[in-house]
């Protein structure tokens, strides 16, 4: 869906006499807290689906609280991978949509051809909200070679592009592994990829992309060997070390169940979740279809609805053909839903 930068934003609100009249936004996808001006500038100028608008109050700018389409809900969506029937990109957008699946996402750089795919988006009103860096596990930002971290740079600069192309809004990075304690530790992550995501600020900032950071099994930010009673306050400070209005948490639910209570980590992380993967986990049965596993799925809801989650939740299970994408609808329906 179309997206749009308010480049007379800045002029406005930096002008000594407040507009009388309202300005219009795009609205992000979250509820940011905001700490100066600039700040402010730079997000409510972040484009998205649907607009608001925002009334001038002279010298009172403290945040901008997200809506999607003026209703506080979830949008439920699958990695476009997942359905793997051989048809037409269409055709899986119309099954998808007549399942009631809300929106798509894609894969970048590479993956299903991208103008095919806008064309079928604004053909049927479906929107892409977003892709996945597909390089991100092997060629990664935190590699102990400066040359291969430059082609993750590469990688993620051409994701952000692709994504504003089809009209998304982000792109979901894993920052990187920490597998080599000498060569690509836990510290050399996170300083390493922090380094590669600040210089590909411009480029989110310029096309309207956020950068979201996934918690995966990449011994980055929890303890491997650890309990399953950690917190999320290491992926907290990462990005708040960060420091940018276009870098937030892209929450995956099941994914860190063996170290921690999901519903916690949401209501550890509030404000910085811009959006959901969703699977399952159990001790027993590793990762699963959702809703199979023992993620506490009651308290998931009411943490989402503590912190005022509202946007995208992407399926990332196991995938197959349109009767395994209907399935997979009611499950996140029943369990992430509540319906």
């Amino acid at each position: 869906y179309p997206y749009v930068r308010c480049r007379f934003l800045e002029s406005l609100l930096l002008s000594k006499t407040p507009p009388a009249i309202p300005i219009i936004v795009m609205k992000p996808s979250e509820t940011l807290r905001l700490r100066d001006r600039r700040s402010f500038i730079q997000s409510v100028a972040k484009t998205c689906f649907g607009a608001c608008c925002v009334s001038a109050v002279p010298g009172v700018f403290s945040s901008v609280t997200a809506d999607h389409h003026h209703e506080r809900r979830i949008y439920t969506s699958i990695k476009m991978g997942m359905f793997n029937e051989k048809i037409s990109l269409l055709e899986k957008f119309r099954i998808l949509q007549e399942l009631g699946y809300d929106g798509i996402e894609l894969n970048s750089p590479g993956g299903v051809d991208k103008k095919e795919a806008l064309e079928a988006s604004r053909t049927l009103g479906f929107p892409i909200h977003g892709a996945v860096d597909s390089i991100h596990w092997g060629i990664r930002l935190s590699d102990p070679d400066p040359e291969v971290r430059q082609k993750g740079l590469d990688g993620l600069l051409k994701a952000i592009e692709d994504v504003h192309f089809v009209g998304g809004d982000a792109v979901l990075l894993v920052p990187g592994a920490a597998r080599d304690p000498e060569n690509e530790s836990h510290g050399h992550v996170w300083t390493r990829s922090i380094e590669q995501i600040h210089k590909a600020l411009p480029s989110a900032s310029k096309w309207g992309v956020r950068i979201l950071i996934e918690n995966v099994w990449n011994n980055f930010l929890y303890d491997p060997n650890g309990d399953n009673r950690q917190s999320a306050a290491l992926l907290a400070a990462y990005l708040d070390e960060i420091d940018s209005p276009w870098v937030g948490s892209y929450f995956d639910i099941g994914n860190h169940q063996k170290f921690g209570k999901p519903a916690e980590w949401i209501r550890m992380l509030g404000h910085r979740i811009v959006k959901l993967d969703v699977k399952d986990w159990g001790v027993s049965q590793g990762f699963c279809k959702i809703g199979e596993g023992d993620v506490d799925w009651a308290d998931v809801r009411r943490a989402l609805k503590e912190i005022g989650y509202t946007g995208w939740a992407t399926a990332e299970v196991g995938g197959g053909d349109r009767e395994r994408m209907k399935d997979i609808k009611q499950r996140m329906d029943t369990h992430l839903l509540g319906a």
